[in-house]
């Protein structure tokens, strides 16, 4: 068994949207009335009851469209607190975004190249000399997963509340050999944003948290968004419940150390920052059109999904997921109707080998998007394929 990791991030080729006006594409988006809420309702109340879900927050929201922010079931199963649409929730995967950003800033700024080797800033990568930045961001390097590696999961698992530094984490991918030849195909790999994440902090001659906070979270407005250093966890926050754990039950996990994340996995943030985040992402605000071209230029990952730099597209939302043990995120944009979803839920335990984040964006869709459905296909469980 070996952790989904940092969150499952899949992605789409994904053809673009017939030629329109922007009035007739907004047309194509719903109100988001009483009756459609109730639609909505049901359809997320389905999904938690058959991925026993304990809760899940939801926001949904167009340009005059109105919007859908909801929150269902329990923070917390011991003591049965309700689940808010305020509460903190560790966001796995979607720290990527935040990571590549930061990359992508310096980019911008000259201080780096995407087409430089990655053996250029970081000693002793396999194929280092070779190997992209851009192919790193694109999960296209070819390296072995760190945490698809047995031992690694032993280790975290035997003591969930232990820190991993970044160089312990590529020791557990370096003694594999490499899966391909750099750039030959798709392959979703946590060992990739770690080399990112260390190149961000020799360029900028600060630590990550430091970089991401100083010129990410705060340039985006976010209020509730946090790198940790450690295990810290800021309240409110919601438990989050897994089953990645060495003796295969339940447990809770919102005081593991997500340290072994780190700049593939880490972050926390809640549903307010994440809507706003989506659309910053999604959009480029944050970075010269140019770079934000270069990003959302996919290639074909899997069926129906493209993969950037960092972020994916999926029938045409653009944004990623997350998982960490205990929680799921999914945080997306719709550039045809300017709509931003965003889900947090507080399990990361697959529905017969379906992520229920992923069942939740689907749910959704169906009802506003119809034509273009937020859906990955079914990967294998945990231990066959690392996510």
């Amino acid at each position: 068994m070996v952790p989904v990791g940092a969150g499952v991030g899949y992605a789409v080729d994904v053809p673009a949207p017939p030629a329109a006006s922007s009035q007739a594409a907004s047309d194509a988006f719903p109100q988001l009335s009483p009756a459609v809420a109730r639609q909505l309702d049901d359809a997320v109340r389905k999904v938690m009851e058959e991925a026993h879900v304990p809760g899940v927050q939801v926001a949904l929201s167009a340009p005059g469209k109105g919007a859908y922010v909801r929150a269902f079931g329990v923070a917390d199963k011991a003591t049965g607190a309700a689940m808010t649409d305020g509460l903190n929730m560790r966001i796995g995967s979607e720290t990527k975004t935040f990571t590549v950003t930061a990359m992508l800033k310096l980019v911008d700024e000259g201080r780096i190249g995407l087409d430089d080797p990655i053996g250029k800033y970081i000693d002793g990568v396999p194929n280092g000399d070779r190997i992209t930045l851009r192919e790193l961001a694109g999960m296209r390097s070819g390296l072995f997963n760190y945490s698809a590696d047995e031992g690694f999961f032993k280790a975290l698992t035997s003591d969930p509340r232990r820190p991993f530094t970044p160089q312990e984490l590529l020791a557990y991918s370096f003694k594999h050999p490499v899966l391909f030849e750099p750039n030959a195909k798709f392959d979703y790999c946590n060992t990739n944003l770690i080399l990112i994440g260390l190149v961000v902090e020799k360029i900028s001659g600060r630590t990550l948290a430091d970089y991401i906070t100083k010129n990410v979270i705060e340039p985006a407005g976010l209020k509730n968004t946090l790198f940790p250093t450690g295990a810290e966890f800021p309240a409110p926050h919601a438990q989050g419940y897994t089953d990645q754990t060495a003796s295969g039950k339940i447990e809770d996990a919102a005081d593991w150390n997500p340290s072994w994340g780190w700049a593939a996995g880490a972050m926390i943030s809640d549903l307010p920052d994440l809507r706003r985040w989506a659309e910053v992402l999604a959009t480029g605000e944050l970075l010269t059109p140019a770079t934000q071209a270069e990003r959302l230029d996919v290639v074909q990952a899997l069926p129906g999904t493209g993969y950037g730099l960092g972020i994916f597209n999926v029938q045409g939302w653009i944004g990623h997921n997350g998982s960490i043990p205990g929680y799921q995120t999914l945080a997306v944009y719709d550039a045809r109707s300017k709509a931003t979803l965003v889900v947090l839920l507080n399990t990361d335990i697959s529905a017969e080998g379906e992520e229920p984040s992923t069942l939740f964006g689907e749910a959704i869709t169906k009802i506003v998007t119809p034509q273009h459905v937020y859906t990955l296909p079914a990967q294998p469980v945990t231990g066959d394929e690392s996510h």
